[in-house]
């Protein structure tokens, strides 16, 4: 059968659940373009317009047609193909002939190879949709568990040799070679090379989808579910194991390191019961605890399963139960045969997270991002991290203790690495003020910034090979195990009643944690507490240790003291998130990062894929508008309010009286002739609270609520779905029962709970105001070095520095990811009221959507935006659209 090459011009039809708008079948085939000739590619496709379906059905179908065209090749190459072409050389004609047939042997011999392992492949799926799994996944129990154990363990120990406590023996730090790191990096994908690949297979083709929320990944899952790929896909979706974990015990410990370190601690508890069960004589003591869910068996039985029908994590918990196997683990073995894996940004941005999760990019892998307007801090933010002074005590205390103990039976070369160790996290403490980790100290409150170069310095470790560092202390965090027993947590110390050695040479120590305990309890909440004292604090200085292994310009540490060491803290900020990128981009066939605003796109460009190596030629973008008519969307920038009040928000006036009272005359006016919901966006949480505190003492607050129910953004992330419900069910009765309330006003947070993922669709949000210019704190420290950082390292252009690029980008991006909120589907309408003179500047305007900035008009007075507003109403009030077109 004869498949023809690719080629660009040519117009696909893809499978779509319904007839595709315009603008999505062009997405589509921009798409496919994209991911056959490996580019990276810009998608911006406004909220409402199906972006999620597009970015399936074409992707998708490009993984159809590429797996289809390769099976092609392949077969043509083994029927025997190309004759060996001659070739000019001075070698003899039998050695050119010999080494041609040697290679044409080899590449035959490659291609069955692949051919076998991809039918056997597509068997086993079969199978498995057959629902013939239960039978295949009871095969030589036996020998699976043992193989399951292996790839469980994460790192791995000799059986110890010397003598004594066998109790103890366990503690004894394998030994340790530092020069073959590469070794013990990889422990968890020990198995690969092994004969039996019933839970270990090679990576397939495959496309990963990353976003920044579970609830966004649940979503796109649900599209999935609705496409016509939904039978003929296998779908993964990873997450962490505090939304995956099935065993009650260890999910009741809520915080996530909790639970990674229990569930840790329960696959090596397995680990030394299957030891025992081979012969090998326990160790005194009560039985340890093990997880249930973790029998090869089960596992491979719900591994099965998900690669044979597309489940969101819902259904993942269920089928875990029923099973009674792991979905975590489940899921992480389904990695390498399934096609579309959904994951979070954290697992596919960050190495050491992905190597964990055993995401591999290397290969035909598409790579795709959604949400991606944030991606530069998201960047950031993955690789920056914190430690604090408690932490850096605890870590100490739980060395310092072990050394102690065990010194006499540690080889000179384990104890000289815990030494150094501890020199380090000295010179840590040195560089947060202390004279030595012993000393009581108390110093007022101060914040500097430092190159990593000259923190170092200050901690006097400048000299230390942290990679080395870093590698040792991978084989510390076994030291958990002694902590554990010993009660040497740091914050609460173990009392014991006989003064034996170790309590005595830590009893100073002790004493100090405590008052550091009591210290900071007295500012903190005893969640708060729980929380410092439960996390390992060896896995901090370890990722704390990794970022300062950064080049010195690409990052800066963060040194803020306060009041005592223990309320301390030390942070690296990554000011050059291109660098971590660049792996990422090189890696993987195609990157795309698509969202639904992505404006402005050249700022993006240049810091994200310019700096990261990314040539102009490797880039495409595609814009698109909206599916909305014109009419149906009214974006105005009022200047002053219905007093003749100049609204300017600046720093300097937003706190004044009569602006306060002006932006109260607004809203009544708004909510006068606006029906169902109103969202008004204030530019931060403190701002809404005084200026609400202000509408309340002037009556203004009663003025409103006497036209709209009024809710506010909770202060809690789990009470968001609760209000958003009450706000929906208030305006659904207003809309039947009437009367003097005509729906209801929310009052949010830009950059807040509701700015972000929560969909104002219909009547819920028919008018969305902001209030002001969210800019971000221009004062930050942090901020202030990115802004210099950008200065120094990018071109200037349009005549602005980088750095004040970057407030206003930050600025604009929060708005239009806000006004956004509110279109959600074709039929939708609603009114989009920017409250600031500046607003109406060109260069502000020109950051706004395109769909949105087509149709926006700017009033200086207020008379002729309200009677726009008027009118809108009036159109759409004779003509309901009660017919709710479907959300694509």
């Amino acid at each position: 059968v004869f498949f023809p090459p690719y080629n660009p011009d040519t117009v696909r039809q893809f499978p779509f659940p319904y007839q595709p708008y315009t603008i999505q079948e062009q997405f589509m085939q921009s798409l496919y373009c994209a991911l056959e000739q490996g580019k990276v590619g810009i998608f911006e496709s406004p909220t409402g317009t199906g972006k999620s379906l597009s970015l399936i059905c074409g992707a998708l179908s490009w993984l159809r047609d590429y797996e289809e065209r390769k099976r092609h090749e392949t077969a043509a190459l083994l029927q025997g193909g190309e004759s060996s072409s001659t070739c000019s050389s001075s070698e003899p004609d039998w050695i050119t002939d010999f080494v041609q047939k040697k290679a044409e042997r080899d590449m035959v011999s490659k291609l069955k190879d692949d051919e076998l392992k991809r039918k056997k492949r597509e068997e086993k799926l079969e199978m498995i949709r057959n629902n013939v799994q239960l039978k295949y996944a009871m095969k030589r129990k036996g020998c699976e568990d043992d193989e399951a154990f292996k790839l469980l363990q994460l790192s791995k120990e000799d059986p110890a040799e010397a003598s004594g406590d066998p109790e103890e023996e366990e503690l004894i730090i394998a030994d340790y070679e530092s020069d073959d790191e590469s070794k013990t990096k990889n422990k968890f994908c020990v198995a690969e090379d092994d004969e039996d690949d019933d839970l270990v297979e090679e990576h397939v083709t495959k496309i990963y989808y990353c976003s920044r929320t579970h609830s966004q990944l649940a979503q796109f899952v649900h599209e999935v579910q609705k496409s016509p790929f939904s039978q003929e896909i296998s779908l993964v979706t990873l997450g962490s194991r505090q939304n995956l974990c099935i065993n009650e015990e260890v999910r009741r410990l809520g915080s996530i390191q909790r639970i990674n370190d229990r569930c840790l601690e329960l696959q090596k508890n397995k680990q030394e019961k299957q030891h025992h069960e081979e012969g090998v004589k326990r160790k005194r003591g009560p039985a340890k605890s093990v997880c249930p869910y973790h029998g090869a068996a089960a596992l491979q039985q719900l591994r099965d399963e998900v690669l044979g029908k597309v489940h969101d994590i819902e259904r993942l918990l269920t089928l875990g139960r029923e099973t009674h196997a792991c979905p975590y683990y489940a899921t992480r073995f389904a990695v390498p045969p399934a096609q579309l894996v959904v994951l979070p940004y954290q697992m596919v941005l960050h190495e050491a997270t992905r190597r964990a999760a055993g995401v591999q990019l290397k290969g035909q892998v598409v790579l795709i991002i959604d949400e991606a307007h944030n991606l530069s801090d998201t960047l950031s933010c993955i690789h920056s991290t914190e430690l604090s002074g408690v932490e850096l005590c605890r870590a100490h205390s739980q060395l310092t203790q072990y050394s102690e103990r065990y010194k006499s039976r540690l080889k000179a070369k384990n104890l000289m690495y815990v030494k150094q160790i501890l020199f380090v996290l000295e010179g840590l403490v040195r560089a947060l003020g202390g004279e030595s980790v012993w000393a009581e100290m108390s110093f007022y409150v101060n914040y500097y910034l430092l190159t990593i170069n000259n923190f170092l310095f200050k901690a006097q470790i400048d000299n230390i090979n942290l990679f080395k560092v870093v590698s040792s202390i991978i084989y510390c965090i076994q030291l958990c195990g002694f902590m554990e027993k010993y009660g040497g947590t740091g914050v609460t110390p173990h009392v014991q009643t006989s003064s034996n050695k170790e309590n005595r040479c830590t009893d100073g120590l002790n004493r100090y944690l405590q008052t550091l305990q009591i210290s900071s309890a007295d500012q903190k909440g005893s969640a708060e507490l729980e929380k410092v004292v439960s996390a390992s604090p060896m896995m901090h200085v370890e990722g704390f240790l990794m970022a300062l292994t950064n080049s010195n310009t690409d990052g800066r540490v963060v040194v803020h003291r306060q009041g005592t060491l223990a309320d301390s803290s030390v942070k690296f900020l990554l000011l050059n998130p291109a660098v971590h990128f660049a792996q990422v981009l090189k890696e993987c066939r195609a990157v795309i990062i698509a969202g639904g605003t992505m404006q402005p796109v050249s700022d993006f460009k240049q810091e994200l894929l310019f700096s990261a190596g990314v040539g102009e030629e490797r880039i495409t973008e595609f814009s698109c508008g909206h599916v909305i008519p014109p009419e149906n969307i009214l974006p105005i920038v009022l200047c002053s309010g219905p007093s003749g009040q100049e609204l300017d928000f600046t720093f300097q006036n937003r706190d004044a009286p009569h602006m306060m009272d002006e932006t109260g005359r607004i809203l009544s006016n708004i909510c006068n002739v606006v029906p169902g919901g109103v969202v008004c966006f204030f530019p931060s949480y403190e701002y809404s609270r005084r200026i609400i505190s202000h509408w309340e003492a002037s009556g203004a607050l009663a003025r409103l609520s006497n036209k709209k129910k009024i809710f506010m953004e909770p202060k809690k992330a789990s009470q968001v779905e609760q209000v958003l419900s009450e706000f929906s069910r208030c305006i659904q009765r207003c809309a039947v029962a009437g009367g003097g309330l005509s729906g209801a006003l929310l009052f949010s947070v830009v950059g807040g709970k509701m700015s972000e993922g929560i969909n104002f669709s219909d009547d819920l949000g028919r008018c969305v105001v902001m209030v002001g210019m969210p800019y971000p704190n221009i004062k930050s420290p942090e901020l202030q070095e990115k802004m210099s950082y950008l200065d120094k390292h990018l071109p200037h252009s349009g005549g602005r520095s980088p750095g004040q690029a970057l407030i206003e980008n930050l600025c604009m991006k929060a708005v239009n990811q806000s006004i956004g909120r509110a279109i959600r589907h074709r039929g939708d309408y609603a009114a989009i009221v920017l409250c600031d003179r500046r607003y109406s500047r060109p260069s502000t305007l020109s950051k706004l959507p395109n769909w949105i900035k087509d149709q926006t008009n700017t009033h200086t007075t207020f008379g002729p935006a309200f009677a726009a507003l008027r009118k809108v109403r009036s159109q759409h009030t004779s003509v309901h659209t009660h017919t709710h077109t479907h959300t694509h």
